[in-house]
């Protein structure tokens, strides 16, 4: 086991790995984690140190109790300049879309409130598992500020009304209406979310690395194509995939009755 704290004078996050699993932790339950110019900085820097480890299969995204992340940090946005302000959002489009191009599958587990740009960072995550004592909610409207990037990944994940419905009222919805929703992919007791996340992440182990880094890909490249560019693209991936050298040995093993051996080639 490997354990790095990115910043050793304020740390803000942790980075660990353990037996397969990279872990991003948000490290500043005081302040109720919030996302930062440069915590976003580290967060992307941290998925990035971790994808590059060959050894580690899939990422998890979590905090400090008791709040997962509140979003960004208000003090550092009043008074700015617009470029400043553009620097910010720059950096955070940049975080959430380092989730998404990094090859391992990354899972969010959110024990808390995952508010505004905090909501952002889940719902841009592959697959959230929630503690029931979670809550997600885009307030921005309340104080001026309407959640436009949050509105991104959020629109994308629970569809148009319901993602209005958030963002004009700034309501927020609890676990289990995030789960109905499509948010999350299921409720946990808060006692029992670590266990379930890494549940999860074996369940993903099992597979070949090499063809869970193309179904990723394969998943972000054809999600918002025309559905006859879709096949089209997906076709070609799948053709692809197929010549590997781990699709040949899955194919066989499963016609032989025997566990792939992986070569992730």
């Amino acid at each position: 086991m490997s354990r790095a704290q990115v910043n050793q004078s304020a740390v803000r996050l942790t980075v660990d790995e353990s037996d397969g699993l990279g872990f991003l932790t948000l490290d500043q339950p005081a302040r109720r984690n919030p996302l930062s110019a440069e915590t976003m900085r580290e967060v992307t820097a941290g998925l990035r140190k971790l994808s590059a480890d060959e050894q580690v299969r899939v990422v998890i995204v979590r905090a400090e109790d008791p709040v997962f992340s509140a979003g960004h940090d208000l003090t550092e946005m009043i008074g700015r300049t617009l470029d400043e302000e553009r620097a910010i959002f720059d950096g955070c489009t940049e975080m959430m879309e380092t989730v998404q191009s990094i090859p391992q599958p990354v899972i969010a587990a959110v024990q808390g409130p995952a508010i505004a740009a905090g909501c952002q960072l889940a719902a841009s995550c592959d697959l959230v598992v929630a503690a029931s004592s979670a809550v997600f909610g885009t307030p921005g409207v309340k104080i001026g500020l309407f959640c436009s990037t949050p509105m991104v990944a959020l629109s994308r994940a629970v569809g148009r009304k319901r993602a209005m419905q958030m963002l004009l009222t700034g309501q927020v919805i609890d676990a289990d209406t995030a789960a109905d929703w499509g948010l999350v992919n299921f409720v946990v007791d808060a006692a029992e979310l670590d266990r379930e996340v890494r549940d999860l992440a074996a369940k993903i182990t099992t597979a070949s690395p090499l063809t869970v880094r193309i179904g990723k890909q394969a998943f972000y490249r054809q999600i918002d194509l025309p559905q006859a560019q879709a096949y089209e693209a997906m076709a070609e991936t799948m053709a692809t995939n197929a010549v590997t050298c781990d699709a040949q040995e899955g194919m066989q093993a499963f016609v032989e009755k025997r566990t792939p051996r992986w070569q992730n080639k």
